[in-house]
């Protein structure tokens, strides 16, 4: 019956809309409904609709809740006319009794709307806090502003009084400067009466005061009595209206997270912004308003920025305190590829950070060398200190004999040869009290180097002359090294034990340099000495210390260190070995010395005699250990305060010295295509020398030497000059090389020589350096290629010219001197003038072959190639020989 009622009412269905008919027909309709929440965020909810079940006419009725939850009973009547979309059914029954599972869901169904109202009203509640909170906050800034307009109008008040009274004080000067120019009489009278009478001039209005006040539109009278603000820059900012807060909704309309069967059918699904996503709101506000603040305030930071020789681009950039991928992005605008590791001149550098807005300084890296050296001293500071005096003069002259003589030793049988082949140095303390520092150097020529570094660190030069030999070239060359280092001369005619000597030949030789003796009129001292004898040390002693006294020698004790390296060797049982001498400051053990470019801690200090010291004061000779390697001789060594110091400068140091060693290797060299030219011209002959010495003032003379016996055809190059033993990297390199070793007071280890025989190397031993010089100069002249000579052998003359059928013309010819050869070479000679230079193809005597023919027979000539001869010619026979260079 219910299913023809609904064929007649049309066959209407159960919707979700509000407007729909509601007519009879499933119990159950499932739905589903779209949930909007806050960002953009929708949730799809499935919806049961349980309906009343509504009986036909006639029958007993049922009881029904419209909606969920709604109580029921017997006596519920059916719906009335104009409440539902379908006409009203009515039924006499009462409705039938609810089951307890029924029940249950009902009770389920109460407790679950007390919840939500419960959770609501709190809700409610902490939106209205929040209100309160928001309008108590508000009503506090519109205090703020208040005050702060109150506190502008009064600025402005006072300054419109302070403007007032200035410009009524001006208009009473303006006054009183009128009414005393009215006072004054006219000069004349007459004048006076002709003259227009004057006006007294008017004050100068004062200048409105400046409104502050706008007139009021419709609509905002009420606005009115607020106060106008304004800006330090002079804009007027109208008084801001008063934040309205939303309507408040009641906590019927508010909704919670579910939603219910009602708010579905009447389509309110309209939600309200939960707590949270206010708060999210309120602080992204706040933050961003930070944030805009910081911008406003942050002022962009300039930075002085170093700039070295070369940098990288990621260094620059850490300087700069920016991202490397700007300094890149730069680099490109400027035309430059670069990447992160890439090192930029300091030119570009400086580019780069003026575009970036900071101050480039630019520096060198010689820099660190910047006050390596200390102060000047003070006068009250220095105190007295002993002369250091070098012994000069040629070789045999007898400088170290005479330097055994003052110190009463004998170094001169200890050196090899007898020469002195290493530079010395000494204190002796005289009888009388007094210290001299002696410096002995070598005489001979290759030592040169060692004997400007004498000069160099001396205050006194002692020229030793032989009697007996005169003024000598190394003579010479000394007394130009004393006149380099500004240093007085002491002249020492030595010898004079023996029978042939001469002083008076030495001083006269002397004059011709430009040295005049005091017994010549001059101020040059000269002593006549005898080593052997012992005879007159003492005046040379005196004279020495009078010199000294003229000086006026003195340093500062009480400082840091500074002096020069006189001589450097490699120990084996002590390692790098230097010979210093002290001349300003006090070096101490445990310093931190710098020399050229090897640094090291002091680790022990020896004088002279071989004894431990622990400091040693100006003008005195120690040697010290501890250095990371051998300085070079002639070195200037400085105390500095701390290791990163001292690595920093010697690493400076010793890059240069690459460079330098890189760049005169590349200029020897010479390009590509000259090195290949000679080469295939075969003129590429060099002969490769590894040296090693004892101390590196022999290696430099050995190098010297060897280098000056270089030839046009045979280059010299010394592959490695050091001091210390032979090594087996040694021994490899002389291989790699086909080099000879020359070892210098130096033997080979063990594995070295193994090592030297295996590979078939050349090691030479020598203690003398005239030994390394010839056998270095026979080894240059074995590989320069011998040289043709011509030996004249004889002429000929040419007396009949015959013509020989399948041979040719030839010539019948009187040996007049030497002898003719057959295969030798000829030249044929017209009136004096060489007209074929060639070879003797045929040479006969009548009919047979000869091999020469001598002075006075006749012979028959035939030249190859060469058929114009004539009577009379001279032919002129010789032979090339090949003679050695």
């Amino acid at each position: 019956m219910s299913e023809g009622n609904d064929q007649d009412t049309g066959k209407a269905r159960l919707s979700l809309r509000p407007a729909g008919r509601l007519e009879l027909g499933r119990t159950v309709d499932a739905g589903s409904v779209r949930q909007s929440f806050s960002h953009g965020r929708s949730k799809v909810v499935q919806v049961e609709v349980r309906k009343k079940r509504v009986p036909s006419p006639g029958a007993p009725g049922t009881g029904g809740g419209a909606t969920p939850g709604a109580p029921s009973g017997p006596g519920t009547t059916a719906r009335a006319p104009g409440q539902g979309g379908a006409p009203a059914r009515t039924g006499s029954g009462a409705g039938r009794a609810l089951t307890a599972t029924e029940l249950a869901a009902r009770q389920r169904a109460l407790v679950e709307q007390q919840r939500d109202v419960a959770r609501r009203e709190a809700e409610r509640r902490e939106q209205e806090k929040i209100s309160i909170l928001s309008a108590a906050e508000e009503a506090r800034r519109r205090e703020e502003e208040e005050r702060r307009a109150a506190e502008e109008a009064a600025r402005l008040a006072a300054e419109e009084e302070a403007r007032a009274k200035a410009e009524e004080e001006a208009r009473k000067a303006a006054e009183a400067v009128a009414a005393a120019q009215a006072a004054v009489p006219a000069p004349n009278a007459d004048a006076q009466r002709r003259r227009p009478p004057q006006s007294a001039p008017a004050a100068a209005p004062a200048t409105p005061t400046e409104t502050l006040r706008l007139r009021p539109t419709r609509g905002e009278e009420d606005e009115e009595a607020r106060p106008l603000r304004r800006t330090p820059a002079g804009v007027i900012i109208p008084p801001r209206k008063p934040a309205v807060a939303p309507p408040k909704k009641t906590g019927d309309q508010r909704r919670a997270g579910r939603i219910d069967v009602q708010a579905a059918i009447e389509g309110e699904d309209e939600r309200v912004r939960s707590l949270a996503s206010v708060r999210r709101q309120r602080e992204r506000e706040r933050r961003q308003i930070e944030l805009e603040r910081l911008r406003s305030d942050q002022v962009k930071v300039v930075r002085d920025v170093v700039l070295p020789d070369a940098i990288t681009v990621q260094e620059l950039a850490n300087r700069m305190a920016v991202r490397g991928a700007d300094v890149i992005k730069s680099l490109m605008k400027l035309g430059v590829m670069a990447t992160i590791t890439q090192a930029l001149d300091a030119d570009t550098a400086e580019l780069v950070v003026q575009e970036f807005g900071h101050r480039p300084k630019r520096v060198s890296e010689a820099d660190v060398e910047i006050g390596l050296e200390g102060a000047v001293d003070e006068e009250t500071a220095l105190q007295p200190r002993p002369p250091v005096v070098t012994i000069m003069g040629h070789v045999d002259h007898g400088k170290t004999s005479l330097l055994d003589a003052l110190r009463a030793t004998d170094v001169a049988a200890g050196e090899a040869g007898g020469i002195t082949q290493h530079i010395g140095a000494y204190q002796v303390e005289l009888p009388s009290g007094p210290r001299i520092t002696f410096i002995d150097t070598p005489g001979h020529e290759a030592f040169t180097a060692m004997r400007a570094r004498g000069a160099s660190v001396t205050d006194i030069v002692v020229l030793v002359v032989a009697a007996d030999d005169g003024v000598m070239p190394q003579t010479i060359e000394a007394i130009r090294h004393a006149k380099a280092a500004g240093a007085p001369l002491i002249v020492a005619i030595n010898k004079m034990d023996k029978p042939d000597a001469n002083p008076d030949r030495v001083r006269n030789e002397l004059l011709s340099h430009e040295i005049v003796v005091e017994k010549l009129g001059g101020e040059t001292q000269d002593v006549e000495v005898s080593a052997l004898k012992k005879t007159g040390l003492d005046k040379l002693e005196e004279a020495i210390l009078l010199q000294a006294e003229i000086l006026d020698l003195r340093a500062n004790p009480d400082r840091s260190a500074e002096g020069s390296v006189i001589e450097s060797r490699l120990d084996r049982g002590r390692g790098p070995v230097a010979t210093v001498l002290v001349q300003k400051g006090t070096l101490h053990q445990g310093d931190i010395v710098v020399a050229g470019a090897e640094w090291g801690r002091v680790r022990a200090m020896l004088d002279d005699k071989g004894r431990a010291v622990k400091d040693a004061g100006p003008s005195a000779p120690v040697e010290i250990l501890g250095l990371t390697g051998v300085p070079s001789a002639g070195e200037p060594f400085v105390m500095v305060d701390n290791e990163g110091r001292a690595r920093e400068i010697t690493e400076f140091r010793a890059r240069k010295l690459r460079d330098k060693a890189a760049g005169v290797t590349a200029a020897a060299r010479g390009t590509l295509d000259e090195m290949l030219a000679r080469i295939q011209a075969g003129v590429q002959k060099e002969v490769a020398v590894l040296i090693k010495a004892d101390v590196q003032g022999s290696a430099e003379a050995l190098q010297a030497t060897v280098m000056k016996l270089a030839h046009e055809e045979v280059k010299v190059r010394v592959l490695h000059a050091s001091v210390g033993q032979i090594t087996e990297s040694d021994v490899q390199l002389a291989q790699a090389s086909k080099a000879v070793v020359v070892a210098f007071n130096v033997r080979a280890t063990a594995q070295a020589r193994e090592l030297a025989a295996r590979e078939g190397v050349d090691i030479r031993y020598y203690s003398i350096i005239y030994d390394v010089a010839d056998d270095i100069e026979k080894l240059i002249k074995g590989k320069i290629a011998p040289k043709e000579r011509e030996k004249f052998l004889g002429y000929a003359e040419v007396r009949k010219v015959f013509n020989i059928t399948k041979v040719g013309r030839v010539a019948g010819c009187m040996v007049t001197e030497g002898l003719v050869k057959r295969g030798a070479g000829v030249r044929v000679l017209r009136d004096g003038v060489v007209i074929h230079n060639g070879d003797l193809s045929q040479l006969k005597r009548f009919k047979d072959d000869v091999r020469e023919v001598a002075r006075g027979y006749e012979c028959g000539l035939s030249f190859a190639n060469f058929d114009n001869l004539q009577e009379g010619d001279v032919i002129e026979c010789f032979e090339t020989e090949l003679v050695p260079a």
